[in-house]
């Protein structure tokens, strides 16, 4: 019997023995268990694989796990660093591999990666409510924020006790039991279904394509699109035809210039009604659940509505604030859409086509309107904006603003061999951080454009540790015959992702958890924003737009041509945008569940604005990727808020010089280094002198002329 069970625990022995050094060996293949060893301790792409992030997100979430209840049994009294700064610090393998997951699944995700995402969100979701519902943790946060004005804190200590202390409180702390446990049901459901939302607009974007075979159908079609759709229908096997698809930079244009209405209708439909074919991907059950769910937690936590919920942390800190901004602008925004629906309507009569404007008819004309009226053909501008010397200007600006330098980089670790890499310096040559920029549409690749972080800034022992930043974005892709031409649209997009990526490099705060882009929604436009406004000054243009060929730079004719239509067509542009900020709040302003389906539910919510038919929403509910999967819910308004702050901050430059030293000086260290440390009006009062006006945006889109009333923002 001895020598049985003897055997038997041998046997038990060298079973744990070959499992302890499997796990040593899985522990030593897997790169986010060892140091980095990179250049500027950027992420090791090269050495990451798909099998590597469940396994480092489970043991990160362990690892965290015990470090939060050792702050929570801590039998030392509560104090700053043995809670606050140790919450603070905790967590660093889960914050590694988690950021570098998130953001390739957007990125350059595939399969495995979507299934491994869907796997790990029920464990990071009960991993986040375990720290915020851990009741003795709590206890200590609040007994040091009781005591906060006996503390000593400085500005930043004290930011971070207010933050933490609202954290657990937003997040249930202060709930009973039993809505505890209700509370980490519905955080669960979000968790899957946001996920479950953004993976189906990748998939119903990526299996519609228009495929044309006749080259009559080409028609009105600029030939730099009709080269990219010839490279795209190769790619997929399709030699000899063209393939346009729903990717922004193919379909946008096509329905610009194609002068065949049927094929303009067949693609707008496509991409107008993405997951709403009530198939495996469609979104109208999911929308409506995300936001009821949203509803639902936020009345268990004491709130009217998700709304009211998310709005008392932005600065707006009302929807009624919110809807008093947009009400005011939409009646003159949709009065010019009027006016200029009427001007299309008689252009198409004059085509011979009777009725109503449709919505595949409006870029089109517009762009015939354009010509006609202004003598500006957005194709004679393509020319002048190649991708590189669109980047050179960005550069040339941030480095005449700012003073700092950009380094491409060879030697680092990328996720996708379309991404470049650059070191970011001081004037002296000092490092501000790495960025890295990937910019042409593919199926990996969710649409759109972002800014994001691999590492943010913190400073520690007096050192600051510099952070890894990148942008990502949609631009019409080179062919064989020319470089990535981009439309002025893509143009100023690149510089509004440059302008958040400013706000993460040039961060110079003490703790991460108020780097960069960590401030309300409603702020964190506004550095990206004010950029845009550079790209279409003369001064700048005779920097960057020069023309890919020749070298010739954009000429004045062309930049008065440029400048003349700059409100031209605002009326739509800004309509279709307010139009999807009200249904955002439309979904998360109720005090009920919604009973209805999202189509129907987005009817009523458009027919209560008065929207015309020929002009949706620039997102419909089953693709608004902003607000059911992106963390807009309830502030996609943000950027016509923030588009207040960045037009009257913009005049402090353009009634001086535009590369005022001075004013520049302070942007810098009042609003970009300063991340969220303080109330952002305070810092934007620092920096402007006063609270921001509405009446630049009204002049820079035309509605200046109109009945609007022209308070200041905080109104």
């Amino acid at each position: 019997m001895r020598k049985k069970s003897f055997f038997i625990l041998l046997v038990i022995g060298n079973m744990l023995t070959v499992e302890a050094q499997e796990k040593r060996e899985e522990t030593i293949a897997n790169p986010f268990f060892q140091p980095y060893n990179t250049p500027f301790n950027v992420p090791p792409f090269d050495k990451i694989k798909n099998e590597h992030f469940k396994p480092a997100i489970l043991e990160g979430i362990k690892k965290h796990d015990a470090e939060i209840n050792a702050i929570a049994n801590n039998t030392a009294a509560p104090s700053f660093d043995n809670t606050i700064l140790a919450m603070e610090n905790a967590g660093e393998l889960l914050s590694n591999v988690n950021v570098v997951f998130s953001n390739l699944n957007g990125a350059n995700t595939n399969k495995e990666m979507q299934n491994i995402a869907k796997e790990v969100a029920p464990n990071l979701s009960a991993h986040r409510d375990n720290i915020y519902l851990n009741a003795k943790l709590f206890a200590r946060v609040k007994t040091l924020w009781d005591q906060k004005e006996s503390l000593g804190l400085n500005l930043e200590q004290a930011k971070i006790l207010d933050n933490s202390y609202k954290d657990f409180v937003r997040s249930g702390a202060n709930l009973s039991d039993s809505d505890k446990e209700t509370l980490r049901k519905i955080n669960g459901e979000l968790s899957l279904l946001s996920l479950k939302y953004g993976q189906n607009i990748l998939a119903e974007t990526n299996k519609y394509e228009l495929v044309i075979t006749a080259k009559k159908d080409l028609a009105g079609l600029p030939q730099g699109l009709i080269d990219a759709a010839a490279a795209d229908a190769k790619a997929k096997g399709k030699e000899g035809k063209w393939v346009f698809t729903l990717a922004n930079s193919s379909v946008m244009p096509f329905l610009q210039y194609s002068s065949n209405r049927k094929l303009r209708q067949e693609i707008w439909n496509a991409y107008q009604t993405r997951a709403n074919h009530d198939d495996e991907f469609d979104n109208k059950e999911n929308a409506v659940k995300l936001a009821n769910l949203r509803g639902q937690k936020a009345r268990l936590l004491g709130y009217k509505s998700h709304s009211n919920y998310v709005l008392e942390e932005s600065m707006a800190k009302t929807p009624e604030n919110v809807n008093k901004l947009l009400s005011d602008l939409w009646k003159p925004a949709l009065e010019i859409a009027k006016q200029e629906a009427a001007d299309i309507k008689k252009m198409m009569a004059k085509d011979g086509i009777k009725g109503e404007v449709q919505p595949y008819d409006w870029r089109y004309y517009t762009e015939k309107i354009r010509k006609a009226r202004f003598d500006l053909d957005e194709e004679e501008l393509k020319p002048f904006f190649s991708l590189e010397n669109v980047r050179s200007g960005v550069f040339q600006v941030t480095e005449k603003l700012y003073g700092i330098q950009f380094k491409e980089l060879n030697n680092v670790p990328k996720y996708h061999e379309d991404a470049s890499v650059w070191e970011v310096l001081e004037a002296d040559g000092r490092h501000i951080g790495i960025i890295y920029m990937d910019f042409h549409p593919r199926e990996s690749k969710r649409g759109g454009a972002w800014m994001t972080s691999y590492r943010s800034q913190k400073t520690v022992d007096g050192k600051r540790m510099a952070p890894v930043i990148s942008i990502v974005c949609n631009f019409t892709k080179p062919t064989g015959s020319a470089p990535a031409l981009l439309t002025f649209d893509e143009v100023t997009t690149f510089f509004h992702e440059f302008g958040h990526a400013l706000h993460g490099l040039l961060s110079n705060v003490t703790y991460k958890s108020l780097a960069g882009t960590s401030v309300p929604r409603d702020f964190v436009e506004l550095p990206s924003q004010i950029m845009e406004n550079w790209a279409a000054e003369p001064e700048v243009l005779n920097l960057y737009a020069k023309q890919y060929k020749t070298g010739e730079v954009i000429p004045e004719s062309l930049i008065n041509k440029l400048k003349k239509a700059g409100t031209f067509d605002q009326g739509f542009t800004t309509t279709e945008y307010l139009a999807a900020s009200l249904l955002d709040l439309e979904y998360h302003s109720q005090t009920q569940d919604i009973k209805v389906d999202a189509n129907a539910f987005e009817k009523a919510a458009m027919n209560k604005i008065g929207l015309i038919d020929a002009i949706i929403p620039r997102y419909r509910s089953t693709y608004f990727n902003h607000i059911f999967a992106g963390g807009y819910s309830s502030g996609y308004y943000s950027y016509i808020w923030s588009g207040v702050l960045d037009t009257d901050a913009f005049e402090a430059f353009k009634t001086t010089t535009l590369f005022n030293p001075e004013k520049a000086k302070l942007f810098r260290e009042n609003i970009l280094e300063k991340g969220g440390t303080e109330d952002p009006m305070i810092l934007y009062k620092r920096f402007r002198g006063a609270e921001p006006s509405i009446e630049p945006l009204l002049r820079k889109r035309g509605l200046d002329k109109k009945e609007v009333p022209t308070k200041k923002v905080r109104d």
